[in-house]
């Protein structure tokens, strides 16, 4: 019951804050969150799971109750979690806590139905993490699309309702596509399944149930919604050259929502490529994919660095450094190793702490100078020394400096990488991607010495001073978490590579 106790004290607590006068509803909201949040750690530490949740492995908290009946087809309510659901659990009700007491000093306008949006996100954050039914996976899926287009639509920048349309037409097409092509693979499976539970439908498939469908061969059948599964998701990690929307989107969001956007909600697609490309198809349907796959994974973190080295806006650095980033997760899943995709899980959470922090950051230094523009300021070092050095730990966590998440991370995900032997020329393909750590560090650098070192100045007229403690505050636990994950990453990567094994029974280990 502990799932649908996260679950509804988040929906609960969305519902009491829409009700909640707008001048306690930032306290409230905060104070609800540090259930989830309380919770999942304690979940965290009493995990007793093992194996993969696809693939029979022992769930950790897991429920299951019969919900409705679909023709020949069960819909069940099917939660639980193993040892690469779970880290992502406890990132998404941390960050939610911490994006909230982030938005005290930034939202003033319509705050009840702001945090109670939030709060709503939540819910339906830790359903797409938790739910191993399809069905009820995808109502929680498509349950975080209304909320996040709210928040950038309402509480966004002049270009709000562009970047709010945008994003929702995006992720809203490639949702249909994903679930078009899954439908198409359940009923490929015939009489062979009885629900959309997805361990069944693991299992099917790899007992070589799957049949033809509509004129379509079996191999035929499952390449397509590979493919078409794949993309789906690609849109929503996101990788090029489906990223056009991530920047808009980023650079119109309230930090907030910012935060919550690269922190979490891009590792629903990389969760939903690890648990049904590479956990549910055979390697003989990925095969043929394996070199297209990984060349847009190098690409997508060449020309995300690249797009970042030529920006000024200090949210736009930081989101197509997403697009990079996630690149990195790509190559990771598509190496088939365990400390490929192992590490291509621990990113997910790295990034998502450092993401959050360096969203966070150029937040407050934008709540205090009203710009974003490198070419806008210089200085800020000397009237903001802790959130300006707090920024310069982030980027110095995504360069991948030791004893910070992000290089074990990136350690992680090369040496899978480079000793890989399902991707073909891996060696050519890690080197590649290694060298945008290089281009990270040039354009991280640049804007670093252009806006917080040398003589003060601003190109507004406003007074700047320190951050407020509750501004620094989130931020300083961030920077903790990610120091935590660089000195031990086998505080998770252990529990991530005992369901990640699984995945690889009969190759590389």
């Amino acid at each position: 019951m502990m799932i649908e106790i996260l679950i509804g004290v988040a929906l609960i607590g969305a519902f009491a804050t829409f009700l909640a006068p707008n001048r306690i509803a930032g306290k409230l909201a905060f104070a609800i969150s540090l259930i989830p949040a309380g919770l999942s750690i304690w979940m965290f530490s009493a995990f007793d799971g093992s194996g993969n949740a696809l693939l029979g492995g022992d769930l950790a908290f897991e429920s299951q109750a019969a919900w409705i009946t679909l023709g020949a087809y069960d819909i069940t309510w099917f939660v639980g979690l193993d040892g690469s659901s779970l880290p992502l659990v406890v990132l998404t009700t941390i960050l939610v806590t911490l994006a909230i007491v982030s938005s005290w000093t930034p939202i003033d306008d319509r705050e009840s139905q702001f945090y109670g949006l939030v709060l709503f996100i939540e819910a339906n954050l830790i359903g797409v993490f938790a739910a191993l039914d399809f069905f009820l996976w995808f109502v929680f899926w498509e349950a975080v699309l209304i909320p996040m287009y709210l928040l950038i639509g309402i509480w966004g920048g002049p270009r709000r309702k562009y970047a709010a349309i945008k994003f929702f037409v995006y992720t809203n097409v490639a949702s249909l596509l994903m679930f078009g092509a899954f439908i198409a693979l359940v009923f490929g499976l015939g009489d062979s399944v009885t629900s959309f539970a997805l361990p069944e439908i693991t299992a099917a498939m790899a007992a070589g149930e799957l049949g033809s469908f509509y004129g379509l061969g079996p191999t035929t059948l499952a390449s397509a919604v590979f493919v078409a599964m794949f993309v789906g998701f690609a849109v929503k990690v996101p990788i090029v050259p489906f990223h056009t929307w991530l920047p808009d989107a980023h650079v119109e969001a309230p930090t907030p929502a910012s935060v919550l956007l690269a922190g979490v909600l891009l590792k629903m697609g990389t969760y939903a490529l690890l648990r049904f490309n590479f956990t549910m198809f055979p390697t003989e349907i990925i095969e043929p994919f394996v070199l297209p796959i990984a060349a847009i994974a190098v690409i997508s973190v060449i020309y995300g660095a690249m797009l970042a080295l030529a920006q000024t806006d200090l949210k736009r650095i930081v989101a197509y450094s997403s697009v990079s980033s996630m690149g990195y997760v790509i190559l990771g899943l598509i190496a088939f190793t365990q400390f490929g995709i192992g590490g291509a899980t621990f990113q997910m959470v790295s990034h998502g702490l450092i993401s959050g922090l360096m969203f966070m950051a150029v937040g407050v230094i934008y709540n205090a100078t009203h710009t974003r523009m490198v070419t806008d300021m210089s200085g800020m070092a000397d009237r903001m020394p802790v959130a300006v050095g707090i920024l310069i730990a982030g980027a110095f966590g995504y360069m991948g400096l030791p004893l910070m998440s992000g290089f074990a991370a990136e350690f992680y995900i090369f040496f899978g990488a480079f000793e890989s032997t399902f991707l073909e020329y891996a060696p050519i393909f890690t080197a590649l991607a290694m060298f945008g750590i290089v281009v990270v560090a040039g354009y991280l650098l640049f804007a670093m010495q252009r806006a917080v070192f040398g003589p003060y100045n601003l190109e507004t007229d406003y007074e700047v001073g320190r951050a407020p403690l509750h501004d620094v505050a989130p931020m300083f636990v961030l920077l903790g978490l990610i120091i935590a994950l660089g000195v031990a990453p086998e505080l998770i990567f252990e529990m991530i590579t005992d369901a990640v094994d699984p995945i690889l029974d009969g190759g590389e280990l």
